[in-house]
């Protein structure tokens, strides 16, 4: 989960004083461009905007900011020459002159814009107005990191980043509203909202909730029920919705787990032994004493085997409930939460291998273990393409289901085989791709060529294959259906409880223990085993968040909920304990929000704290 967000709003609105601005000021619709003189790729879409502009007319106003390329002496000289027109005219006549006068940008250029603009104004006065272009200038660089711009040409319509196409007909349905382009428009901006997968993993709860206690509970609960699968001649494998979800869905759930937990040891903040010690002496103790807490309770019985429900947290609602308290939780203490989730995360999947799988079928286990080898070696001979993983993984999942293990930890298993690292030498892809696009724009224009060859094609397509790693590749597409079609859909499937007394009947014992295990073990051992840790030497405590605001964090760790309840499916198969733990775990979840957020609401950082 990444700390850092990168801005897809314009940062400040279009000022025609301090803009340029092409359009009446009425327009309905407004395209701000950041770009450089010196930029092929701005030069490209100069032609299209041009278009844009002939088909929308006084619809449309653009606007043009200055981000030169950097480490561009002559893309900086050439945006700071053209403010040196007195006139919207003078600027918007040199504007072109420099997109347009060569291929690429050049002295001559430059020469020929500073004889109509420089040469005309009196010597005395060259200084003031050289200083106003400089000024000038920088402010619109400033601009363009203020709302996170990272390429040229970057694009706003109405305030938004455009991330589309650059044709004509694809700028004018982002500018003009198509209803397709709202829809996207809209999900990315909800995916872009820190909280929002805790957001649907919560309605989807609620809908599950409200549906189980309506007249449509019975055929809600049968619906799930109900047996899907593949046949092959004779042989048929079979499953109810409801392990399709459990067993299949959530494997991608816990791929991205051990695909973040990988990447946190190997590059990220559990790296270092230095950052790794307290997250990871914290979540070992909010397992230990929840899970202790729960056998104090129940020391023997039919539901002693509960003990691992207590143990999980929910990285998305915990996350999401910091998120929305803004200032008052320091990154610092984000950071820290989301580290001990995640060692939390490989204690319950360590808990779920050894403690709630079924009876082990060695030949099924033996095939695993094989695959596992194909995967390794795949690991070892460097394979970055994607596929050959997801193939293997597949064949795995369905060892490790025959044999015995919960199929999900396939997902886990898959994750430690796929490489993390970014290749060793990003400079010279880079060259290489920027290489090829040149030598492709240069025959853009030949007669009788559509478009980029394709061997440019393959090429660039094994460059992006290498540009990122196929664990990030994978995040960056498996992590976004784990939070916002795989979880909602588990707790669809699973969260369904009838809210009565005759559930609570009998069960007021093991719901106790689930309850004081999340809301008083949680806080209780993280607290603890921070402390102990700290007292030892083994971990530091950063200055950026107090005692009481890590106090707050442990208890928003009690939020057990997509975890918890996985557990509790595997501990009880009786329906009725089930639906208890279900209700205790929700209770436990409220409670620990509530604590946590009245906690943190009001904690101060240590002074000196940045």
């Amino acid at each position: 989960m990444s700390e850092i967000s990168i801005s897809n709003r314009l940062d400040r609105a279009v000022d025609e004083r301090l803009d340029h601005v092409l359009g009446p000021a009425g327009a309905e619709i407004t395209l701000v461009e950041y770009g450089s003189y010196a930029c092929p790729y701005c030069r490209a879409a100069n032609e299209r905007i041009a278009e844009v502009r002939d088909r929308l007319g006084d619809r449309m106003r653009y606007v043009f900011r200055h981000r030169p390329l950097r480490d561009n002496d002559l893309a900086l000289r050439a945006a700071q020459l053209v403010e040196h027109a007195s006139t919207p005219e003078q600027f918007w006549d040199a504007h072109v002159l420099l997109m347009t006068r060569s291929e690429t940008l050049t002295e001559e250029d430059l020469a020929a814009v500073e004889a109509r603009l420089v040469e005309t104004v009196p010597p005395d006065a060259r200084a003031e107005i050289e200083e106003k272009a400089q000024a000038r200038v920088a402010q619109d660089i400033q601009s363009s990191h203020a709302s996170g711009v990272m390429i040229t040409p970057t694009f706003f319509i109405n305030g938004r980043r455009y991330d589309g196409a650059w044709d004509e007909s694809s700028f004018a349905d982002a500018m003009v509203g198509r209803l397709g382009h709202r829809i996207q428009a809209a999900a990315l901006d909800f995916g872009n909202w820190a909280p929002s997968a805790g957001v649907l993993l919560l309605l989807a709860t609620l809908l599950a909730v409200g549906l189980t206690n309506t007249p449509l509970g019975g055929p809600f609960q049968a619906f799930w029920q109900t047996y899907v699968g593949v046949r092959f001649g004779d042989a048929a494998f079979n499953m109810s919705l409801l392990h399709w979800v459990n067993d299949a869905l959530l494997t991608i759930f816990f791929l991205v787990v051990g695909l973040e937990i990988k990447r946190e040891f190997t590059v990220g903040h559990l790296a270092s032994l230095r950052y790794a010690a307290l997250p990871i002496a914290a979540a070992i103790g909010g397992m230990v004493a929840p899970a202790a807490i729960y056998a104090a309770i129940l020391p023997s019985g039919p539901w002693a085997h509960g003990w691992g429900i207590p143990m999980a947290t929910d990285t998305a609602f915990a996350i999401a409930l910091i998120v929305m308290m803004g200032a008052r939780v320091p990154v610092e203490l984000r950071i820290f939460l989301t580290a001990a989730a995640i060692v939390d995360d490989i204690g319950a999947i360590v808990v779920v291998a050894l403690f709630y799988s079924g009876d082990l079928q060695l030949m099924y286990l033996l095939g695993a273990l094989i695959v596992m080898a194909g995967l390794a070696g795949l690991n070892r001979m460097r394979v970055y393409s994607v596929a050959p993983y997801a193939l293997l993984g597949i064949l795995l999942w369905a060892c490790v289901h025959a044999a015995g293990l919960h199929a999900t930890l396939a997902g886990v298993l898959l994750a430690l085989f796929i490489p993390t690292r970014p290749p060793a030498n990003l400079m010279a892809l880079t060259t290489q791709a920027n290489t090829i696009l040149a030598a492709e724009a240069r025959r853009s224009r030949e007669v009788l060529q559509h478009g980029p060859s394709i061997p440019a094609l393959r090429s660039l397509d094994a460059i992006h294959d290498r540009l990122e790693s196929p664990a990030d590749r994978l995040l960056r597409h498996a992590g976004a259906r784990s939070s916002y079609i795989v979880l909602p859909l588990f707790a669809l499937a699973n969260a369904g409880v009838a809210m009565s007394l005759s559930v609570i009947g009998g069960h007021e014992t093991l719901m106790l223990a689930i309850v004081a295990g999340l809301v008083v073990g949680k806080p209780l051992g993280i607290v603890a085993a921070s402390a102990l840790a700290v007292g030892l030497g083994l971990a530091v405590k950063p200055a950026g968040y107090s005692w009481r605001q890590l106090a707050g964090a442990g208890a928003l760790a009690g939020i057990g909920f997509t975890m918890s309840l996985f557990i509790a499916g595997q501990a009880f198969p009786d329906a009725g304990d089930f639906s208890a733990a279900k209700i205790a775990v929700f209770a436990a979840s409220i409670l620990s929000a509530l604590v946590g957020v009245a906690i943190l609401w009001n904690a101060r950082a240590p002074a000196g704290a940045e």
